[in-house]
């Protein structure tokens, strides 16, 4: 269910970014920190978001540098 809800919105959590890929919480901010994660946005509460298009083309940079 939460995958029907995360298609819907076109958004993803940082939790479910790091479900996805496989990651810790921590791994994704050390990326964040050194300008390597996804581009995110920040909802007026402090969370972030990551827009699905974006990840997905940041996953396919990914595999075209390696």
């Amino acid at each position: 269910m939460a995958a029907v809800r995360t298609a819907q919105r076109g958004h993803l959590t940082v939790a479910e970014v790091c479900a996805e890929l496989g990651v810790a919480r921590s791994t994704f901010y050390d990326w964040r920190a050194a300008k390597k994660a996804p581009p995110c946005f920040r909802l007026p509460n402090g969370d972030l978001r990551i827009r699905r298009a974006e990840f997905d083309r940041w996953l396919e940079s990914l595999q075209e540098s390696a």
